[in-house]
């Protein structure tokens, strides 16, 4: 049973199949992971599996990052997430070391990452929205979101009605991209297309369900 990895966005690049195309790819530097705690339904009430990606230094850790890698004998790691596996069998144990030899045998994953921050946006860069006319008469609201809610009647503005705020800096996930090549030396996985995040940014990894 492939659980999943956790990595780091490297950038992206091309490479060339085999018959002369090239495709668009995203470089990820996947593990290797160590597995910190197995949960079980009857400890914790649901089950996943913990993995720690890269090494931090222990000065820099504190108190608690350290005693929580101790039973495994690691260090303290960066980037600490979990993935769930209800109901399933992932044969994986407490201080285990997962590598990217999971993934030689799978077509597609899901990556999940955390988009790009684009700070404060108005609804014409954030939802695509028209604005106004830029016809005589209008002025000096060319990109305004237009009426937002009734008056007398509902008196309110519905919950989730689109407007100006913070973009990005939100949880994505991007499913089924296929992977173009594994490099087990090197701990790199291809996958075709982009990923959420920028270069440096951590990802999840896991098998896709789309197949």
């Amino acid at each position: 049973m492939v659980v999943g990895l956790l990595g780091r966005k490297l950038g992206m690049t091309q490479v060339y199949l085999e018959g002369g195309s090239s495709v668009p790819v995203t470089v990820i530097e996947a593990g290797p992971c160590t597995v910190l705690q197995v949960r079980t339904k009857e400890r914790d009430g649901y089950e996943a599996v913990q993995l720690g990606f890269l090494n931090k230094p222990r000065r820099l850790a504190t108190k608690a990052e350290r005693g929580h890698v101790a039973k495994v004998k690691a260090e303290p790691q960066r980037y600490v997430r979990e993935f769930r596996t209800e109901g399933e069998t992932t044969g994986v144990t407490e201080g285990q070391v997962l590598t990217i030899e999971l993934f030689k045998d799978v077509k597609a994953v899901d990556i999940i990452g955390t988009s790009k921050g684009k700070g404060t946006a108005g609804p014409v860069k954030r939802h695509n929205f028209h604005g106004l006319p830029a016809s005589h008469g209008v002025k000096r609201k060319h990109r305004s979101p237009g009426s937002v809610g009734g008056s007398a009647d509902p008196a309110r503005v519905f919950k989730g009605q689109r407007m100006a705020g913070r973009m990005g800096n939100v949880r994505s996930t991007v499913r089924n991209l296929k992977i173009v090549k594994v490099e087990p030396e090197q701990n790199l996985l291809l996958v075709r297309g982009a990923v959420p995040g920028p270069n440096g940014g951590y990802v999840m990894i896991r098998k896709t369900n789309m197949l």
